[in-house]
C-alpha cells in the first residue's frame, strides 16, 4: 500500500515528559481496494491517531472524451460500456439513443423492449453488488455480502448469453441490438425473476433492514439536503434518497417506457439507511418492469430488433458517419490555420522588434514569410488578407504595417 508524507503540520503539543510532537500529514493511496475504484486517504496523524481523513476521489477517468475524437459513431460503441462498468446497458442505452435520434433512425419496437429488458437486469445487478460491498464496509466481513454476488452471478450468466460476456456487454447498438435472444432465453429470465429475485430481496431485508447494529450506523448518518443533492449533481437513487423526485424515465422518458407501469422510488430522510431502502425498492421495482417487458417482446415476432440491417438505416448511418468524417476534416483544417495564423503573428511582432523604430511598415515579400513561417505561400497570402479585414495590419504592395499591436500579440496566448 502506497504511503509517503506530504507534509509536517506545526501543531506543536508538549507531552507529559516534555518532549514536543509534531502533527504528520501523510497520503494513504492512491490504491484500488477491489470494487470501489480507486481511492487516495490524506490523513492527518498524530503519533498513531488519526486526527483527520480527507478522501479524495475520481481517479478512473479514462480519457473517453480523447478517444472519440478518434473514432467514429459506430467505433465509439464498445467503449461506452465502460463509462460505467456497472450498468454498462444503461450507458449504450443512452449512447445508441442520441446517435439514433441525430441520425433520425427509427428503431423497431422489439429492439426497444429488448433494450428496456437489458437495462433493468442490468441495474438489478449494479444495486447487488451495491448492497454487497456497502455491508462489506460497514463491517459485516462474512455472509450477506455473499448473498448479493451469488444473486448478481444469475443475472450475469444471462447477460453473457445474449452478448456473450459478462460486464462490457456492447449489445445494444445503433439501430437496434446485436442479435435476438436465444432459444428458451426468456422463459429462464422470466422464472429467475418470478421464482428467485423477489425472494432474494426480501431475504437481504430480513438479514440487515432491522438489524440494530446497521440502522445505528445508517440511520441520521451522512444526510444530504436536497438542494446540496442538486448542487453536488447527484442522481438516480442517491439524489431520490433526499427527496428529489426525478427519474429520468419518467422525467424525460426515452425509448418505450412510458408503455411502463413503474414507481419512482423516493425518500426524504436523506441518510445513508434512506439510499438503502431506496436502492433496495428499486429492485422490486426493476423486476415488475423485466416481466412486463418480457411480455411485450413475446407479443411481437422474433428477428426484427436489427432495424440497423435494414437498407434505409444502414444508409442514414453511412451519411452520418460521412458527416461525422468531413466535419473531423473540417476541424482539423481548423486547427492547422490557427497554427499558422500564430505563427504568422509572432513572425511579424519579432520582424518589427528588428526594425528601425522610425518606421511604421516594412517590407517583407510572401516567399520570405514562407520561409520564416514554413508553410506555403498561398497560406501566407490567405493569412494576411485575413489579418488585413480583421484591422490587424495594413498592407500596400510588398509593404506591412501592423495597425494593432496588442491583438497581434494576444493571438500567442
Amino acid at each position: 500500500m502506497p504511503v509517503n508524507i506530504i507534509a509536517m503540520v506545526s501543531t506543536e503539543t508538549a507531552t507529559s515528559t516534555g518532549l514536543k510532537t509534531e502533527d504528520l500529514v501523510i497520503n494513504m493511496g492512491p490504491q484500488h481496494p477491489s470494487t470501489h475504484g480507486v481511492l487516495r486517504l490524506k490523513l492527518v496523524l498524530h503519533g498513531e491517531v488519526i486526527k483527520q481523513c480527507e478522501p479524495v476521489i475520481g481517479y478512473l477517468h479514462r480519457g473517453m472524451e480523447w478517444l472519440g475524437q478518434n473514432r467514429n459513431f459506430v467505433q465509439y460503441q464498445a467503449l461506452v460500456d465502460r463509462v460505467d462498468y456497472l450498468a454498462g446497458m444503461s450507458d449504450s442505452h443512452a449512447y445508441v439513443g442520441a446517435v439514433e435520434q441525430i441520425a433520425g433512425i427509427e428503431v423497431p419496437q422489439r429492439a426497444e423492449y429488448l433494450r428496456i429488458l437489458m437495462a433493468e437486469l442490468n441495474r438489478i445487478c449494479s444495486h447487488q453488488l451495491s448492497l454487497g460491498i456497502f455491508m462489506l464496509d460497514l463491517g459485516a466481513m462474512m455472509g450477506f455480502p455473499f448473498y448479493a454476488f451469488r444473486d448478481r452471478e444469475s443475472i450475469l450468466s444471462l447477460l453473457e448469453e445474449v452478448s456473450g460476456q459478462r460486464m462490457m456487454f456492447n449489445y445494444i447498438r445503433i439501430g437496434g441490438v446485436q442479435q435476438d435472444l436465444p432459444k428458451g432465453w426468456l422463459a429462464k429470465a422470466e422464472a429467475l425473476v418470478k421464482d428467485k429475485l423477489l425472494g432474494y430481496v426480501d431475504e437481504y431485508e430480513d438479514i440487515i433492514t432491522n438489524n440494530p447494529i446497521f440502522t445505528s450506523r445508517t440511520k441520521g448518518i451522512g444526510i444530504i439536503e436536497p438542494n446540496s443533492a442538486r448542487a453536488f449533481g447527484l442522481t438516480g437513487p442517491n439524489i431520490r434518497a433526499s427527496g428529489v423526485d426525478y427519474d429520468i424515465r419518467t422525467a424525460k422518458p426515452y425509448s418505450r417506457y412510458k408503455e411502463f407501469d413503474f414507481k419512482v422510488i423516493t425518500r426524504e430522510e436523506g441518510d445513508i439507511f434512506a439510499r438503502y431502502k431506496c436502492r433496495v425498492e428499486e429492485i422490486r421495482e426493476s423486476c415488475k418492469i423485466v416481466l412486463q417487458a418480457i411480455e411485450k417482446i413475446r407479443a411481437l415476432p422474433s428477428g426484427e430488433q436489427a432495424a440497423k440491417e435494414t437498407e434505409l438505416v444502414a444508409k442514414k448511418i453511412i451519411e452520418l458517419l460521412s458527416q461525422s468524417v468531413k466535419e473531423k476534416e473540417q476541424q482539423l483544417m481548423s486547427i492547422a490555420y490557427n497554427s499558422v495564423r500564430k505563427r504568422v503573428a509572432d513572425a511579424l511582432i519579432k520582424l518589427f522588434k528588428h526594425h528601425p523604430k522610425s518606421e511604421d511598415s516594412i517590407y517583407v515579400s510572401r516567399e520570405d514569410l514562407s520561409n520564416i513561417v514554413g508553410t506555403a505561400t498561398e497560406t501566407i497570402s490567405r493569412t494576411l488578407s485575413d489579418f488585413k479585414s480583421e484591422g490587424l495590419i495594413d498592407l500596400k504592395g510588398g509593404s506591412i504595417t501592423i495597425k494593432n499591436h496588442i491583438k497581434l500579440e494576444n493571438m500567442l496566448n
